[in-house]
């Protein structure tokens, strides 16, 4: 018998993680060999269980999932990411597939579709679902100079990264010190934030990040 495939779940939900983890462990092909709350636990883990995948979710504890998959992609080229989340695909699919990520399922289509996107991404191939991939054809079909319909569309992914943490009501400082950056920098992408998003002041943008961060499930 061939050896299961090692899949590492990086989730901060407990119970999420234990659900999933036991709709993998029923089949035969493939095994949980770890979990991780966060972007430094994860980290500390791949070293050590070096897994066969990774799925991760966007929204973890501090620092945004799509660094963690960049960390993966830097340090270990073949290994396999798979996404799982909340978040809207129409704004961070092409991020994470970008940052190198090689599937993105929703959370909602976890049960009906979770192990046939497994099995997917481990036989070498790419998963999406069908409307992420109607939504990267029909931009590709059209100007690439047109104005999406979502300003947020146009942050880059540390601005997003900054403006989703705002709206978890995070200070300059405490971002500062995530991110390792300095005080000034953060101040400089909320500057770029509120340009792109024509934002007058900084309780408008708090205001706005708020109801982002609301809209995409927390």
């Amino acid at each position: 018998m061939s050896a299961r495939s090692r899949i590492m779940i990086v989730d901060d939900h407990p119970i999420f993680r234990k659900g999933l983890g036991q709709l993998i462990n029923e089949e035969t092909d493939m095994e949980v060999c770890g979990e991780a709350e966060d972007v430094p636990g994860a980290k500390r883990l791949l070293d050590k269980l070096k897994p066969d995948m990774v799925i991760v979710d966007l929204s973890l504890k501090g620092v945004s999932g799509l660094e963690l998959i960049r960390y993966i992609h830097d340090q270990s080229p073949g290994r396999l990411v798979l996404v799982m989340s909340m978040h809207d695909e129409a704004v961070y699919a092409e991020r994470a597939l970008k940052a190198g990520a090689r599937g993105y399922i929703m959370k909602q289509e976890m049960t009906g579709k979770v192990v046939t996107a497994l099995r997917q991404v481990l036989n070498g191939r790419m998963f999406f679902s069908e409307d992420i991939v109607e939504s990267i054809l029909g931009r590709v079909a059209i100007d690439s100079s047109a104005i999406r319909k979502d300003p947020v569309s146009t942050l880059s992914d540390r601005e997003l990264e900054v403006f989703t943490l705002i709206g978890r009501g995070m200070g300059r400082q405490e971002m500062a010190s995530l991110l390792n950056v300095s005080i000034k920098t953060i101040g400089s992408y909320r500057e770029k934030i509120k340009e792109k998003l024509t934002i007058k002041s900084s309780p408008e943008l708090a205001k706005r990040a708020v109801e982002w961060v609301q809209s995409q499930g927390g």
